[in-house]
């Protein structure tokens, strides 16, 4: 039964509500990150959000700063590494922007304070 309700939401999911980020977009993303058990799907969604944002024709890379910026502000601590990872595991600048958003929110300063 914990295989099934770790499988939704499935990564199309993820990227979608990523993509509009509207007000009921983070309720929902507020809510998978309180499960850890989805963690692996939320980053997923991730990769293709940031994926199908770096073949689009054109790029909005405020749009993906704002993103980075909510995420690594709404984020809990055990995703703030991974998201990091995720943001640099590409050259391209559709990559590039969300870092630079994650990076401006300081949640992995939060999570992980200099001793």
């Amino acid at each position: 039964m914990s295989g099934t309700s770790a499988s939704f939401p499935d990564r199309e999911t993820v990227a979608s509500k990523l993509s509009a980020l509207g007000q009921s977009d983070s309720s929902f993303l507020k809510l998978v990150f309180e499960n850890p058990q989805q963690d692996d799907n939320l980053l997923e969604g991730v990769y293709l959000y940031l994926h199908q944002a770096s073949e689009a024709k054109f790029l909005n890379s405020l749009k993906l700063e704002k993103c980075g910026e909510w995420i690594g502000a709404n984020a809990p601590s055990r995703l703030q590494v991974r998201m990091m990872e995720v943001a640099r595991s590409s050259q391209h600048p559709a990559y590039a922007a969300f870092r630079n958003g994650l990076a401006r929110s300081g949640g992995l300063q939060k999570a992980y304070p200099q001793a």
